[in-house]
């Protein structure tokens, strides 16, 4: 089975092309803060051509659902949809900080994953490696990062584009239980996603494209101000 990853939750995301025999085969990133949705089909054509395969390739697609930018997972997501109503293939959906978390299978810490929430606030799930496989100590919250590290009474592994906002916040209140990842896995990887997206679809876990929707754990300032004038 083949699947195409699409991650959009930060601002470098990208495309992955997936078989759950050879594993990964391409992998493409790129600026999602420059992004828009053509250049987001660009990287997906030039993956399917490093992987030498067409999209009707594909037995499946994935993308990670949040939480995120709004615009990015908005962008992410009707591509995915696009895809899937154009090949007729199924789609399913990957929280963002699961596949995330897979950046550091082994670790022998708890992982706080952080990315910027704005309004002084982080998207944030803590997890620890158990039994070959990720637990969530913390589930997904949007929550102060000052709030989040008072719970937090271990040494502990962060990353995320959080983790580098509030670095010296972390360090000051963690006091030595603070370790930060390596900068080339501060960022959720398109391939994790692809991964677990491939572990769905082989369980048959598929959503339909009209119920997929973005994970956004807050509501969007757009659904405020709707809110606030309705």
């Amino acid at each position: 089975m083949k699947i195409l990853s699409i991650e959009t939750s930060t601002m470098l995301g990208g495309v992955a092309i997936m078989d759950d025999k050879s594993g990964l085969i391409a992998e493409t990133r790129l600026n999602v803060k420059t992004t828009h949705s053509e250049r987001l089909m660009t990287a997906v054509n030039n993956t399917l051509i490093q992987s030498e395969l067409k999209l009707e390739d594909m037995d499946a697609f994935a993308v990670a659902i949040g939480p995120g930018s709004f615009t990015g997972l908005r962008i992410g997501l009707s591509t995915v949809k696009g895809l899937a109503y154009a090949t007729g293939k199924p789609l399913v959906t990957v929280p963002t900080l699961d596949a995330f978390a897979w950046n550091f299978p082994y670790s022998i810490y708890p992982v706080c994953l952080m990315l910027d929430a704005r309004k002084s606030e982080v998207y944030t799930a803590v997890y620890k490696w158990e039994d070959n496989h990720f637990s969530t100590a913390i589930e997904c919250v949007t929550i102060r990062p000052e709030a989040l590290l008072e719970k937090l009474q271990e040494k502990v592994l962060f990353a995320g584009e959080g983790a580098r906002l509030y670095e010296a916040r972390i360090v000051e209140m963690m006091k030595g239980r603070a370790a930060f990842a390596m900068p080339d896995k501060m960022v959720p990887s398109p391939a994790n996603v692809a991964m677990l997206g491939l572990e769905k679809a082989v369980r048959g876990e598929y959503t339909e494209a009209l119920k997929a929707v973005p994970f956004y754990v807050r509501k969007s300032e757009a659904e405020v101000k709707w809110a606030e004038k309705n």
